[in-house]
């Protein structure tokens, strides 16, 4: 069987990695995740969003939209394709939520007006985005949101808060899940909404994560006015639009099966210099490398289906569950391997990888969480996937 992608999607990845030898600064090293610039200080935010256009010029944040968008119809394999690389070189830029997650609900969901507005942003690089969807009391169950949207006139008025929204501190925009109706079924009354970040009334609260980074916010809604323009998809018709955005969101938007591939690669090439390994961490390094490219199929599968207009939900979770799980392994061999030293942090004088390996253990931790546990994706496999009844 060949497993290969095919001359097309090789010539663009290697034009892909021509594009980042050139944009980014020779001895660029940054330890995080690619696509969580927003984490960090402003110096990386200025330069994400300057690979963002200069992506966005070179039509690379389009290319699976329609023509009329300005898109190449591209196969989504194209679009995996330039987030591995970007991920595999620590380049940020790529905005996971707006290109990955945003763009083909508004293609899938928007009104004609709605996507002539919003998607040129998107493909230019130029406006971020973030998701409030989850609450204190609605996260797995997010139909349960107590978010409410009253109409007035020409516009949705907004109260409530949302939680573990990830970059609202840099985002331009963000995409609402709000309760437009407390007497329907609540997986009907609920409304999907595009919001301005700058918005009168969003106050935005910082919450640091265990590894000591600042990626996620409570987001508040004072009396938010937002247009009636911006909702998507009808009032009370927003959870089909959210389960959309899920879909993408769990499938092509994160590549973690490259985080983790290239954090072994890291690990091998230190435990060269350091001496070698252990035969037993060795096995265990070559396994894990096995199992990062069953999650690379996974991932090209679910990117296929996509392209091909099937059904891709149960997939999707396979791909997230897969190898968000691969990585907290990957991370456990990695302190394995590393011994004491491993456990030093970033500053540290004899940190191993600069103090690499803690981080990354404590923030993988979070990955099975986001965009839905593994609970629910073991939900998701087992009912739309396999069939099996509800218990």
């Amino acid at each position: 069987m060949d497993f290969a992608l095919g001359q097309e999607l090789e010539v663009f990845r290697r034009e892909v990695r021509e594009f980042i030898d050139r944009e980014v600064p020779s001895g660029w090293h940054w330890p995080r995740y690619a696509f969580d610039h927003y984490s960090h200080n402003d110096e990386v935010e200025r330069f994400a969003r300057t690979i963002a256009r200069k992506l966005g010029a070179n039509g690379w944040l389009s290319l699976t939209w329609p023509g009329d968008y300005g898109g190449r119809q591209a196969s989504p394999l194209f679009q995996l394709v330039l987030a591995e690389e970007l991920e595999y070189r620590g380049c940020p830029g790529m905005d996971i939520f707006g290109v990955g997650m945003i763009a083909p609900t508004l293609l899938r969901f928007a009104s004609e007006e709605q996507k002539r507005e919003h998607l040129p942003g998107i493909a230019a690089g130029q406006n971020f985005w973030c998701e409030c969807l989850s609450e204190p009391g609605a996260g797995s169950d997010l139909a349960s949101l107590g978010t409410q949207a009253v109409e007035d006139g020409d516009h949705f008025v907004v109260n409530g808060q949302k939680v573990w929204t990830s970059g609202a501190h840099r985002a331009d925009w963000c995409i609402l899940l709000a309760r437009t109706d407390k007497e329907l079924p609540r997986h009907k009354g609920v409304s999907f909404f595009l919001v301005d970040m700058k918005t009168q009334g969003i106050t935005v609260r910082p919450l640091i994560n265990m590894a000591g980074d600042y990626e996620s916010n409570e987001v508040y809604f004072d009396s938010v006015r937002i247009p009636k323009r911006n909702l998507i998809g009808g009032k009370n018709r927003g959870w089909p639009v959210v389960l959309g955005l899920l879909d993408y969101e769990r499938s092509t938007a994160v590549p973690f099966y490259v985080v983790a591939r290239h954090y072994l690669e890291v690990i091998a090439q230190y435990a060269v210099r350091a001496g070698g390994l252990r035969n037993t961490i060795r096995n265990r390094l070559a396994d894990l490398a096995v199992q990062c490219e069953i999650g690379r199929l996974l991932a090209y599968r679910a990117a296929w289906l996509q392209g091909e207009g099937l059904p891709f939900d149960a997939e999707a979770a396979k791909v997230k569950l897969y190898t968000v799980e691969l990585n907290q392994r990957v991370a456990g061999a990695a302190m394995e391997a590393l011994g004491l030293s491993g456990t030093l942090l970033e500053g540290s004088r004899q940190a191993p990888l600069d103090g690499r390996a803690p981080w990354y253990y404590l923030r993988c931790v979070g990955n099975t969480l986001e965009a839905g546990a593994s609970e629910i994706d073991r939900d998701i496999i087992a009912s739309r996937g396999l069939g099996l009844p509800r218990g």
